[in-house]
């Protein structure tokens, strides 16, 4: 057993979205050590979480496992790539609430079981306590740690998810081992993704397809929400099993904000090819005479483009990201928040000055942030700086694994798009709408945030609770 537990920063910048964790499970056909292609995977699927990163294989005998807080390549080492095993998952982790501790790092490992999550189970208190009468001793605060109770509780598998599907509320995409077998499961609804890949040597299940390849294995689809899937024996017999369905509720953060541009998603969906249908459609639904586009980095740049060239306008690189800082902290007062954003992002005054400037930005949570980037951008010169932002207002609490958490944290919950644009001290404010979100995706998606459609009765009462807190 290899498990690190180092110190690194970690704190998020103050009004950035956190990003959701990322996972994977390979399956070697021909015996293969997996590791290497592990350690490949969670470095492609590095932006999905930054706080800590972990693998663990099954050798044939028992689970190995390597973990540890901090970014991927500071978590594994070289010998750590020599763990025998071919049969493994992984995980880059970011918090859906509070800190990352050592104990929280995943995947999650109990006796011959494990698994790696991504999403958020709005019930987990319930659950804790329920599994704490049965005698277990929970020892973390992931929802994982959950999951493999389950697994230990009903032996078999199938069984053991069918009672998970059946308690478990929230979103959930989970690869794990149980017993020397790589199985992976989707909630219900396919709120997180979850796609999957083969070629001649493995069989890879993880979060986004730019992990398959990275390890050359050819995208093959998405795992159906309700769906569990089982890979066992010498020649990986995949089994599948379709346990619940229910109408697809995707999220929508995926398209616009979390998922890198050049994976496929659900219905092999590519991210680029969506957001220039949200860039185009926000041109068509918010233009504006102005002299040049500029993208807020990195996740608009696609929608930006497509944006600028729709209207026939320049788009141009005007703010550069300092990508050798990492994530930076959360600062006590006005004056170190703007500090920490002038760390951050830097202006081309050249690109700027003296021009009517459009910002295209993804979403707004709280607004903290982007007010100060419209400060930077006029101090470099700008003659008027205009808004239009590739998702509509963000107006409630997420319960399916994205960190907004409270109404009051939401700036839209508390301001009318006017009031929120003399707050950024804009020239201008303008939203998709969610229709045109929905066109541009053109799946059924979960609006739970935009406009409290959520989907469960559980999350509609924690929802109400919220709301008067």
């Amino acid at each position: 057993m290899v498990v690190k537990i180092n110190s690194y920063s970690t704190d998020q910048i103050i009004d950035e979205k956190r990003e959701e964790c990322g996972i994977v499970g390979i399956y070697s056909k021909t015996g293969q050590d997996v590791a290497p292609l592990l350690h490949r995977a969670l470095i492609a699927l590095q932006h999905r979480g930054q706080d800590a990163a972990g693998f663990a294989v099954w050798n044939g005998k028992k689970i190995e496992e390597c973990r540890g807080i901090g970014l991927v390549d500071s978590v594994v080492k070289e010998e750590d790539l020599r763990i025998p095993g071919s049969i493994g998952i992984g995980h880059t982790r970011y918090p859906t609430h509070g800190e990352c501790h050592g104990c929280d790092v995943q995947p999650f490992v109990y006796k011959n079981y494990a698994a790696a999550h991504n999403g958020h189970i709005a019930n987990y208190k319930e659950l804790k306590k329920e599994f704490q009468g049965y005698g277990y001793n929970f020892t973390s605060s992931v929802d994982s740690e959950v999951m493999v109770y389950y697994l230990d509780r009903y032996a078999d598998t199938k069984k053991a998810v069918e009672k998970m599907m059946d308690s478990l509320e929230g979103a959930y995409s989970v690869t794990g081992l149980a017993n020397g077998e790589l199985i992976v499961f989707r909630d219900k609804f396919a709120i997180r993704p979850l796609v999957w890949g083969e070629n001649e040597d493995f069989v890879c299940f993880t979060s986004e397809s730019a992990a398959l390849d990275v390890n050359k294995i050819p995208f093959k689809g998405s795992v159906n929400g309700g769906e569990l899937i089982v890979v066992r024996g010498k020649q990986a017999k995949i089994e599948k099993f379709q346990i619940k369905r229910e109408k697809m509720k995707h999220c929508m953060f995926e398209y616009v904000y979390f998922s890198r541009p050049d994976s496929l998603l659900d219905h092999g969906l590519p991210v680029h090819v969506v957001r220039e249908k949200l860039g185009i459609r926000l041109a068509k639904s918010a233009p504006v005479k102005a002299d040049v586009v500029v993208p807020v980095p990195d996740t608009s740049r696609t929608a930006a483009t497509a944006y600028a060239r729709e209207l026939g306008i320049p788009c141009e690189e005007g703010l550069i990201k300092n990508r050798y800082i990492g994530r930076t902290f959360i600062m006590p007062d006005q004056n170190k928040r703007s500090e920490a954003v002038r760390l951050k992002l830097n202006p081309v005054t050249s690109v700027v000055k003296g021009k009517r400037v459009v910002l295209i930005d993804d979403s707004i949570v709280r607004g903290t942030t982007l007010r100060e980037i419209v400060t930077i951008v006029r101090e470099a010169g700008a003659k008027e700086v205009h808004l239009r932002i590739t998702s509509p207002p963000i107006k409630a609490p997420c319960f399916y694994g994205v960190d907004m958490s409270t109404y009051n944290e939401l700036i839209a919950n508390k301001k009318t798009v006017e009031e929120i644009c003399k707050y950024l001290n804009a020239d201008s404010l303008e939203y998709l709408s969610i229709e045109d979100l929905r066109g541009a995706i053109g799946f059924p998606i979960c609006t739970g945030c935009l406009n409290e459609d959520y989907h469960t009765d559980y999350v509609k009462r924690a929802a109400r609770i919220k709301a008067q807190e």
